[in-house]
């Protein structure tokens, strides 16, 4: 099932979104964040593997998002960022034997245009920063999952008329570089108008310099929530987004540990208490875990 929220509720979600943003209490109360690193986890895997190497080192540096609340976001107070694609790392970090609340995990600021860099000059092990998974990005690094289902909406201005992006044709509308979203945006007839990150779209928008932002509904909401009776989400999803975990091309060995590590949290629930804690809220339901990509030889 993808995950959709109708008008309805966005106004209960987009508080739940802020609260989950907030740092302090949220990463707290999210059951994922406090599994158990595996014990002697390293005794798990082959030797010569990247999963081995991990484990044996006690350390690893996963690429995430610092501005989108709700899926990955860290203000200056903050040691550890918050939000969903962060709980869901710290399922995998954590299925490696590393404490994931510990010091042994760097979390690296991760913006859309260089995820795929960062992966191949190995500065992170893996990438969880919103990463739609494509077959053009499956030419230059790997990509499992995928872990969430979401679409593509359109953010403006509190008193503007736009009642979705079919209104936008012909209008500067503003995504992060190197994300699907421009791709999308120009798709639909609108002029794509890149930025280095959301909050420079989001600060366009309020400004007047773009018409609107487009992207995930879920980063959307977030955004409209820290910019409450600013900022608004319009319309209904106008893509599909199929979020998965980053990971280095040579080392094809990590889908199907990350798969099995996904697979698991879906059964046991630790999938859905890390939505519940981050995403979730009143009046939204939670979705069924999307079925797992298989792995490419």
């Amino acid at each position: 099932m993808r995950f959709t929220r109708n008008r309805a509720v966005l106004a209960t979600a987009g508080l739940a979104l802020a609260l989950s943003a907030c740092g302090g209490n949220a990463g707290e109360e999210s059951s994922s964040s406090d599994v158990d690193a595996v014990e002697n986890a390293a005794d798990n895997f082959e030797d010569g593997t990247k999963m081995k190497e991990l484990a044996e080192a006690g350390e690893i540096t996963v690429g995430v998002k610092f501005d989108q609340p709700g899926l990955g976001f860290k203000d200056a107070a903050s040691k550890v960022p918050t939000g969903f694609d962060v709980e869901v790392a710290k399922l995998v970090v954590a299925a490696l034997g590393i404490d994931p609340e510990s010091d042994k995990v760097t979390w690296e600021e991760t913006v859309s245009d260089n995820r795929e860099p960062y992966l191949q000059s190995d500065r992170v092990d893996l990438v969880l920063a919103s990463y739609s998974i494509t077959d053009e990005r499956r030419q230059i690094v790997g990509q499992a999952g995928p872990y969430l289902l979401t679409g593509q909406q359109v953010l403006v201005k509190a008193d503007s008329d736009v009642t979705g992006i079919a209104d936008l044709k012909g209008k500067k509308v503003c995504a992060a570089q190197g994300s699907t979203s421009l791709e999308n945006i120009e798709t639909e007839g609108a002029v794509p108008t890149p930025a280095d990150n959301y909050s420079q779209c989001a600060d366009d928008v309020l400004n007047g310099n773009v018409d609107a932002m487009s992207t995930d509904g879920s980063i959307l909401l977030g955004i409209a929530a820290q910019n409450e009776g600013e900022l608004k989400v319009v319309g209904e999803e106008f893509s599909e987004e199929r979020i998965g975990v980053g990971y280095s091309k040579e080392t094809p060995e990590m889908c199907e540990f990350i798969n099995e590590t996904l697979q698991k949290s879906f059964e046991d629930g630790s999938w859905a208490e890390a939505f519940e804690s981050t995403l979730g809220g009143d009046g939204v339901e939670t979705p069924e875990p999307p079925k797992l990509d298989d792995c490419q030889a």
